[in-house]
């Protein structure tokens, strides 16, 4: 991004940043062409522009007020940018553990770990000006912090994810609370398990619902198969291995739960249309 005009705040602990705010203002367009894997919880919110994402490997483009939120691990880079103003949160665990507090908020799955659905966010203008007096009034505690700081900003974060958790359930159709719950709960599932479980009769144990019976959940509000879910994530994680590790073939195979490389290498081929080692040397060199 360009970094024309930047102010960035930042919470220590034990000299670490563990929660930090970046006001941005971008004056012309901007091109990155290096994608990175990101490291901490990420909240961005362009208040005005368009642009052009990659977010893991898939291509979003978007214009005007958004918010999208990125997970550790996950690979990002900007192929285009023209925006105006802009903020990004970041957070690690250690500052505020989303699953921890997933019954309180309710964002596991549905901002964060959430691979199978567009990132993006559009708020309504109700929204909007909710998360923009949540955010003066971080920008006041960092400019006159007092006592008790940490608790005070944990509580704004935790006021402006939830307002970005409306804001996703306000702009999606939902057919039903009890399918959408089904989905976040695999999901998560999933994002926690994948590396182990690869059937769809395991999840849907755990759920407590038959494989039948997901299926069914999923198919009603227009999602992918359990099956694809679970391989698209292995897929994804493969292909971050390849990217932004020295792990040969092997070794992605046995983290991911295969005993066979040479039945991996067969799985991601068929996936992908290109066997591992070609889509890494591509990749490089695109």
């Amino acid at each position: 991004m360009s970094l024309e005009l930047i102010k960035t705040y930042h919470f220590k602990e034990q000299d670490q940043a563990t929660f930090s705010l970046s006001l941005v203002s971008f004056d012309e367009a901007c091109i990155i062409n290096a994608p990175e894997q990101v490291d901490a919880f990420k909240i961005y919110w362009i208040k005005e522009g368009r642009g052009t994402y990659t977010i893991d490997f898939k291509t979003y483009s978007f214009e005007g007020e958004v918010l999208f939120f990125l997970t550790p691990g996950q690979v990002f880079s900007i192929t285009s940018e023209a925006i105006k103003e802009a903020c990004r949160l970041s957070f690690i665990p250690d500052f505020y553990c989303i699953a921890t507090h997933d019954k309180e908020i309710s964002c596991n799955g549905i901002l964060f770990n959430n691979t199978y659905e567009t990132p993006f966010v559009k708020p309504q203008q109700r929204v909007s000006n909710q998360l923009r007096r949540v955010l003066e009034n971080i920008i006041d505690e960092f400019e006159h912090p007092d006592t008790a700081q940490y608790d005070l900003l944990q509580s704004f974060l935790k006021q402006f994810i939830i307002l970005s958790v409306r804001a996703k359930k306000e702009g999606t159709m939902l057919l039903d609370e009890e399918e959408s719950l089904v989905f976040k709960n695999f999901s998560v599932l999933v994002e926690q398990n994948y590396k182990k479980m690869h059937s769809v009769s395991a999840y849907a144990e755990r759920l407590g619902i038959t494989s039948k019976s997901l299926t069914k959940h999923l198919q009603r509000i227009g999602t992918s198969s359990p099956s694809t879910i679970i391989k698209e994530r292995i897929i994804l994680e493969s292909k971050r291995a390849l990217i932004y590790t020295d792990k040969n073939i092997k070794e992605i195979a046995y983290d991911l739960g295969y005993e066979d490389p040479a039945y991996f290498s067969r799985f991601f081929t068929k996936a992908v249309g290109k066997s591992p080692l070609n889509f890494k040397s591509e990749y490089k060199s695109s």
